[in-house]
């Protein structure tokens, strides 16, 4: 017999990531390297810490071997406990048989058996795939004052952006009166965040009922957050103001490295709650006398005796004296030789750039962002142009259309 809790939360991690193209060749998209020292799972964990939630499932499918390993048992998040804690669901196979994730309510559905574990009066739903700082018992406090029954933490967007979200229209109160899935001509600019508090019978039922539809996509967006307002269920607006951003894009996810950057950075790691994550033991970083950094983030283990600018170095990143790296992040265990020159690129794990080798292009002067995958060597005096992506491990290119 478990011992009840007041909210449980379910963390959908199993998502793909396509869009991030080669970056989720072998990972999940909340697996992915994230400022130096993270993963992107990292924020959404320890906003749970954070928020006095000590029970999460971690909803993973898709490219789940570095994600599932990287969690382990929760120790760096504090959530390695005998009772709670973090607890990894895949999908599985029953008597009655078994199925792949079919949609983030689906997933939530599958896994109704771990919920009812815990007997919690809430449910908090959250996608592992979003950077932010949230303390989500604030969201729980006004979910009680309100008596909701559903509360969708919402983000004021730029109305030209508004069509790639959910979009949230309210009345002065903040209960929500209508809802948009990524309408093309948006209403409002109130954009879901992607993360629910349920009441708990409530959000069993409608599961229940949408697993029952054979017509629907079993997605909370497009079917059951619709369903529940159609029905008249006291749904309300949680506005946030701070720091978020969906990394569901190669041009988000720099973006949000490089908010990291800065004498006053848009996120600041250094101000607000700590954000926890597993990190190898490495020496200090070697800044040699013929370094010059500016405007870098440099984590443990590099070694730099070029220039870099405006970039994010992960751990084990070496520099050769006469290379220069401006604009771009260049994660673990990368090395860039003499002489060569990176612009505006990402570039994944255990990457060798040789000496004099030009990658990319400048962002000032119309450049478009450049990836090198996973392993990739690139040649001494290679050339790989601007908008290319290396596929990881290959050493051809393909140009974004």
């Amino acid at each position: 017999m478990y011992k009840k809790k007041t909210c449980v939360a379910m963390l959908l991690a199993g998502g793909q990531g396509s869009r991030l193209y080669t970056l989720t060749e072998h990972v999940a998209k909340p697996a992915v390297p994230f400022g130096g020292k993270y993963r992107i799972i990292d924020f959404p964990l320890s906003n749970c810490v954070h928020s006095d939630i000590d029970t999460v499932g971690v909803l993973t499918q898709y490219q789940p071997l570095v994600l599932n390993a990287y969690i382990g048992t929760g120790q760096p998040w504090d959530l390695d406990r005998s009772y709670g804690g973090v607890t990894v669901l895949p999908p599985y196979q029953g008597k009655a048989g078994g199925e792949w994730y079919r949609g983030t309510a689906n997933a939530i559905y599958q896994n109704l058996h771990f919920i009812r574990r815990y007997d919690p009066d809430y449910v908090l739903v959250l996608s592992g795939d979003h950077i932010y700082n949230m303390d989500y018992s604030k969201m729980l406090q006004a979910h009680r004052e309100k008596g909701a029954d559903v509360t969708i933490a919402v983000i004021e967007v730029p109305l030209e952006e508004a069509s790639r979200f959910g979009i949230m229209h309210t009345d002065e109160d903040l209960r929500i009166v209508e809802f948009e899935e990524k309408p093309p001509h948006p209403k409002s600019t109130k954009a879901s965040m992607g993360i629910y508090i349920f009441n708990t019978d409530l959000l069993t039922e409608y599961l229940i009922r949408d697993e029952a539809d054979e017509a629907s996509a079993k997605d909370f967006g497009k079917n059951v957050i619709p369903a529940m307002l159609a029905d008249g269920l006291k749904m309300y607006a949680y506005p946030f103001s701070g720091y978020w951003k969906d990394v569901g894009t190669l041009d988000s996810f720099w973006e949000a490295n490089m908010d990291l950057l800065g004498e006053h950075p848009v996120f600041d790691l250094y101000s607000g709650k700590r954000v926890f994550s597993r990190n190898e033991a490495r020496p200090p970083q070697i800044i040699g006398a013929s370094a010059e950094l500016s405007d870098a983030l440099v984590t443990e283990g590099c070694e730099i005796y070029g220039k870099v600018e405006h970039t994010v170095l992960f751990g084990d990143v070496h520099i050769a004296e006469g290379a220069v790296v401006r604009d771009s992040i260049l994660m673990g265990d990368v090395r860039v030789e003499a002489g060569a020159n990176i612009a505006y690129a990402i570039l994944d794990g255990g990457c060798r750039i040789g000496a004099g080798a030009q990658i990319g292009r400048d962002r000032a002067e119309g450049g478009r962002l450049t990836v090198i995958g996973a392993g990739t060597e690139i040649s001494p005096g290679q050339r790989v142009p601007d908008g290319a992506m290396v596929a990881a491990g290959s050493t051809e290119y393909q140009k974004e259309d």
